[in-house]
Protein backbone atom coordinates (compact mmCIF):
# COMPACT_ATOMS: atom_id res chain seq x y z
CA UNK A 1 0.00 0.00 0.00
CA UNK A 2 1.58 3.47 -1.04
CA UNK A 3 0.30 6.16 1.21
CA UNK A 4 0.24 10.51 -0.07
CA UNK A 5 -0.32 12.92 3.21
CA UNK A 6 -1.89 16.31 1.54
CA UNK A 7 -2.23 19.25 3.76
CA UNK A 8 -5.67 21.00 2.30
CA UNK A 9 -7.78 24.08 3.11
CA UNK A 10 -6.89 26.74 5.56
CA UNK A 11 -7.57 24.65 8.91
CA UNK A 12 -4.11 22.29 8.22
CA UNK A 13 -5.96 19.44 7.63
CA UNK A 14 -4.66 16.33 6.30
CA UNK A 15 -6.32 14.32 3.61
CA UNK A 16 -4.90 10.91 2.41
CA UNK A 17 -4.54 8.78 -0.59
CA UNK A 18 -4.33 5.51 -0.15
CA UNK A 19 -3.50 3.29 -3.57
CA UNK A 20 -2.29 -0.46 -4.48
CA UNK A 21 0.25 -0.39 -6.87
CA UNK A 22 -0.25 -3.61 -8.95
CA UNK A 23 -4.10 -2.28 -9.75
CA UNK A 24 -3.92 2.28 -9.35
CA UNK A 25 -6.86 1.62 -7.38
CA UNK A 26 -6.94 4.09 -4.80
CA UNK A 27 -9.45 5.16 -2.02
CA UNK A 28 -9.27 8.88 -0.25
CA UNK A 29 -9.68 9.47 3.60
CA UNK A 30 -11.29 12.60 4.66
CA UNK A 31 -11.35 15.12 1.20
CA UNK A 32 -12.77 18.18 3.50
CA UNK A 33 -10.92 21.02 1.00
CA UNK A 34 -8.55 21.22 -2.55
CA UNK A 35 -10.99 18.90 -4.39
CA UNK A 36 -8.85 20.22 -7.34
CA UNK A 37 -5.78 19.14 -5.86
CA UNK A 38 -6.65 15.70 -5.26
CA UNK A 39 -8.01 14.83 -8.74
CA UNK A 40 -4.45 16.32 -9.82
CA UNK A 41 -2.19 13.73 -7.68
CA UNK A 42 -4.66 10.80 -8.29
CA UNK A 43 -4.32 12.08 -12.30
CA UNK A 44 -0.49 12.54 -12.14
CA UNK A 45 -0.67 8.68 -10.62
CA UNK A 46 -3.19 7.21 -12.65
CA UNK A 47 -5.18 6.02 -10.51
CA UNK A 48 -8.94 5.17 -10.11
CA UNK A 49 -10.88 6.42 -7.25
CA UNK A 50 -12.67 3.70 -5.64
CA UNK A 51 -13.86 4.79 -1.92
CA UNK A 52 -14.19 8.45 -0.74
CA UNK A 53 -13.76 7.26 3.48
CA UNK A 54 -14.81 9.62 6.07
CA UNK A 55 -13.34 9.68 9.67
CA UNK A 56 -16.32 11.30 10.60
CA UNK A 57 -19.24 13.97 9.34
CA UNK A 58 -17.42 17.18 10.03
CA UNK A 59 -17.31 19.56 6.87
CA UNK A 60 -13.68 19.98 7.12
CA UNK A 61 -13.37 16.34 6.17
CA UNK A 62 -15.88 15.85 4.17
CA UNK A 63 -16.81 18.81 2.48
CA UNK A 64 -15.20 17.15 -1.33
CA UNK A 65 -16.80 13.68 -1.03
CA UNK A 66 -20.01 14.65 -2.85
CA UNK A 67 -18.57 16.23 -5.42
CA UNK A 68 -15.78 14.01 -5.78
CA UNK A 69 -18.23 11.02 -5.81
CA UNK A 70 -19.82 12.74 -8.75
CA UNK A 71 -17.25 13.31 -10.76
CA UNK A 72 -15.37 9.78 -10.18
CA UNK A 73 -17.89 7.27 -9.29
CA UNK A 74 -16.40 6.13 -5.88
CA UNK A 75 -18.45 5.19 -2.96
CA UNK A 76 -18.67 7.17 0.27
CA UNK A 77 -18.16 5.00 3.03
CA UNK A 78 -18.19 6.54 6.71
CA UNK A 79 -19.63 4.90 10.49
CA UNK A 80 -23.38 4.09 10.64
CA UNK A 81 -23.86 6.57 13.83
CA UNK A 82 -22.80 9.72 11.68
CA UNK A 83 -25.22 9.04 8.75
CA UNK A 84 -27.60 11.17 9.95
CA UNK A 85 -25.63 14.42 11.08
CA UNK A 86 -23.75 13.92 7.45
CA UNK A 87 -27.18 14.60 4.88
CA UNK A 88 -25.19 13.73 1.90
CA UNK A 89 -25.31 10.05 0.39
CA UNK A 90 -23.62 7.74 2.05
CA UNK A 91 -23.02 4.22 -0.21
CA UNK A 92 -21.77 2.26 2.41
CA UNK A 93 -22.65 2.32 6.33
CA UNK A 94 -19.98 1.12 8.33
CA UNK A 95 -20.07 -0.44 11.44
CA UNK A 96 -16.89 -1.89 13.68
CA UNK A 97 -14.62 -4.63 12.31
CA UNK A 98 -15.53 -4.17 8.72
CA UNK A 99 -12.86 -4.46 6.43
CA UNK A 100 -12.12 -2.26 3.14
CA UNK A 101 -10.60 -3.81 0.15
CA UNK A 102 -8.93 -1.48 -2.53
CA UNK A 103 -7.54 -3.51 -4.91
CA UNK A 104 -5.02 -6.17 -3.87
CA UNK A 105 -3.18 -4.25 -1.75
CA UNK A 106 -5.04 -1.94 0.44
CA UNK A 107 -6.74 -3.44 3.46
CA UNK A 108 -8.14 -1.22 6.10
CA UNK A 109 -9.97 -2.09 9.38
CA UNK A 110 -12.68 -0.10 10.99
CA UNK A 111 -12.71 1.11 14.20
CA UNK A 112 -15.30 2.71 15.71
CA UNK A 113 -13.75 5.27 17.89
CA UNK A 114 -16.82 7.63 19.24
CA UNK A 115 -16.35 10.49 21.42
CA UNK A 116 -15.74 13.50 19.47
CA UNK A 117 -19.00 12.63 17.06
CA UNK A 118 -21.17 9.75 17.67
CA UNK A 119 -19.81 7.97 14.55
CA UNK A 120 -16.01 8.72 14.79
CA UNK A 121 -13.94 5.91 12.76
CA UNK A 122 -10.49 5.29 12.69
CA UNK A 123 -8.81 3.18 9.71
CA UNK A 124 -6.45 0.91 10.73
CA UNK A 125 -3.53 -1.54 8.51
CA UNK A 126 -0.88 -2.02 7.50
CA UNK A 127 1.24 -0.65 10.34
CA UNK A 128 -0.74 2.78 10.32
CA UNK A 129 -3.86 4.09 11.78
CA UNK A 130 -5.93 7.06 9.93
CA UNK A 131 -7.50 8.56 13.33
CA UNK A 132 -9.26 11.57 12.21
CA UNK A 133 -10.03 14.02 15.18
CA UNK A 134 -10.09 10.98 17.63
CA UNK A 135 -6.04 11.10 17.88
CA UNK A 136 -3.66 13.84 17.11
CA UNK A 137 0.09 14.22 17.61
CA UNK A 138 0.53 15.06 20.92
CA UNK A 139 -3.33 16.12 21.55
CA UNK A 140 -6.97 14.57 20.99
CA UNK A 141 -9.97 15.81 19.53
CA UNK A 142 -12.43 17.97 20.67
CA UNK A 143 -15.54 17.35 23.11
CA UNK A 144 -16.89 20.94 23.44
CA UNK A 145 -20.00 19.43 20.86
CA UNK A 146 -23.60 18.77 21.93
CA UNK A 147 -22.87 15.35 20.84
CA UNK A 148 -19.27 14.92 22.10
CA UNK A 149 -18.23 13.01 25.26
CA UNK A 150 -15.00 12.97 26.39
CA UNK A 151 -15.36 10.41 28.58
CA UNK A 152 -16.08 8.17 25.41
CA UNK A 153 -12.93 9.40 23.59
CA UNK A 154 -10.61 8.55 26.13
CA UNK A 155 -12.28 5.35 26.05
CA UNK A 156 -11.88 5.37 22.23
CA UNK A 157 -8.50 6.38 22.86
CA UNK A 158 -7.25 3.50 25.22
CA UNK A 159 -8.70 1.48 23.03
CA UNK A 160 -6.38 2.39 20.20
CA UNK A 161 -3.23 2.11 22.29
CA UNK A 162 -3.75 -1.71 22.35
CA UNK A 163 -2.31 -2.24 19.16
CA UNK A 164 0.92 -2.29 18.73
CA UNK A 165 3.38 0.72 19.81
CA UNK A 166 5.09 0.86 16.58
CA UNK A 167 1.84 1.75 14.88
CA UNK A 168 2.06 5.18 13.15
CA UNK A 169 -0.84 7.55 13.87
CA UNK A 170 -1.76 9.27 10.39
CA UNK A 171 -3.63 12.20 12.43
CA UNK A 172 -6.87 14.55 10.90
CA UNK A 173 -5.20 17.56 11.39
CA UNK A 174 -1.06 18.94 11.30
CA UNK A 175 -2.02 19.64 15.06
CA UNK A 176 1.38 18.97 16.08
CA UNK A 177 5.56 18.91 16.06
CA UNK A 178 5.13 16.16 13.45
CA UNK A 179 2.76 15.39 10.76
CA UNK A 180 2.70 11.55 12.13
CA UNK A 181 3.64 10.03 15.25
CA UNK A 182 3.62 6.35 16.56
CA UNK A 183 1.51 5.21 19.48
CA UNK A 184 4.36 4.48 22.09
CA UNK A 185 5.38 8.25 21.22
CA UNK A 186 2.04 8.66 22.19
CA UNK A 187 2.03 7.66 25.32
CA UNK A 188 4.87 9.43 26.46
CA UNK A 189 3.87 12.59 25.02
CA UNK A 190 0.28 13.45 24.55
CA UNK A 191 -0.75 15.78 26.80
CA UNK A 192 -3.97 13.61 27.61
CA UNK A 193 -2.05 10.45 28.62
CA UNK A 194 -2.51 10.37 32.10
CA UNK A 195 -5.99 11.56 32.13
CA UNK A 196 -7.27 9.01 29.60
CA UNK A 197 -5.39 6.59 31.41
CA UNK A 198 -2.71 5.71 28.27
CA UNK A 199 0.24 6.88 30.04
CA UNK A 200 3.08 4.95 29.63
CA UNK A 201 6.67 6.25 32.45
Amino acid sequence: MQVKQLNVGNMDNFCYILFCSSTGKAAVIDPGFDEEMILSELSSRGLVLEYILLTHFHYDHTDMASSLRQRTGARVAMHEADVSFYQKQVDEPLRDGDIIQVGQEVRLQVLHTPGHTPGGACYYGHGLIFTGDTLFVHDSGRTDFAYSHRPTLGASIRRIMELPEKTVIMPGHDYGPTPASTLGQEKKQNINAVEYGFHKP
